[in-house]
């Protein structure tokens, strides 16, 4: 782990039981990061979502690693008290869709508050969450901060979700496909917060994502996931330049508005991806 590392990743796996024996769902993944914008792609199924949560100790299945640490904290093996030093206060994590992650009994005002009422010190909760509403670019933060779940849009539900997890301003935000159920612009106002969070509060972001195209705009680096394991690692702006097969044929199957094409190619996959040494590219994501 570099000095300008936060998080560390070595050989992390995720093992379920079930009625017809272990599924093995993430496989030797490594990585290390900086304060940068990082991308994990891949299919549903990839180990996407279950790398994020193993980060944050909330998978139900077992987790292993040679080494998983933040800063100088070891995240392997953590009692329930040291967690909650980590979740929420240095590591938090926005979930893929507003309407089955916010609670629909609550206003959004006391949600903030719960989010919020462990991690900001002195400031009261409730100017907390008004200024973090403000800080996801919410014109009204009082109506929002009243506001019932179902009285939001997707894309302003999103935004409150956000907020929560900026509460305790952590300093590594983890985002599973918050912009999946939004629009196309509703899809780039939020992208559009988050890369101002990241730049302006310091943060490194792990963004996960089943759209290449939106990454290779947005992230720095991307890690390209497939049966659990990582097979290709490159820098964002290079994804066009991918080398691995199934990297390729993920490009291969995507729309492209400028270049419509007759029939969209299908992926074939192969099996053998899955046990591979993953192909790597010099990273070209800031410190």
């Amino acid at each position: 782990m570099t000095e300008t590392s936060i998080l560390d990743v070595q050989n992390l796996n995720v093992r379920f039981d079930t009625p017809k024996g272990e599924f093995h769902a993430v496989k030797d993944v490594s990585f290390t990061m900086g304060r940068e914008k990082l991308a994990i792609v891949g299919e549903s199924g990839s180990g996407k979502t279950q790398t994020g949560r193993a980060i944050l100790g909330l998978t139900q299945g077992r987790i292993t690693a040679d080494r998983m640490t933040f800063h100088n904290s070891n995240l392997l093996g953590l009692s329930p008290k040291a967690w909650r030093e980590i979740r929420g206060r240095r590591i938090a994590m926005v979930m893929q869709d507003p309407k089955y992650s916010l609670n629909p009994v609550m206003t959004i005002g006391d949600q903030l508050i719960e989010a919020g009422q462990r991690h900001v010190g002195t400031v009261s909760p409730r100017q907390r969450g008004l200024e973090m509403l403000e800080a996801v670019k919410i014109r009204d933060p009082l109506r929002v901060f009243r506001a019932w779940p179902h009285e939001l849009s997707g894309g302003m539900g999103q935004r409150a979700m956000i907020a929560m997890m900026l509460m305790a301003e952590p300093e590594l935000l983890i985002a599973d496909e918050p912009t999946s159920a939004l629009d196309v612009t509703v899809r780039l106002q939020v992208l559009a917060i988050l890369d101002d969070l990241v730049k302006t509060r310091n943060m490194g972001l792990i963004f996960i994502s089943h759209d290449l195209n939106l990454v290779r705009t947005f992230a720095d680096r991307v890690l390209i996931m497939y049966g659990g394991r990582v097979v290709e690692e490159l820098p964002a702006r290079d994804l066009y330049s991918a080398t691995h097969p199934y990297t390729r044929g993920l490009l291969a199957c995507a729309p492209e508005v400028d270049n419509p094409k007759k029939r969209l190619a299908i992926l074939a996959r192969d099996p053998a991806w899955a046990d591979a040494p993953p192909a790597r590219q010099p990273a070209g994501g800031r410190p």
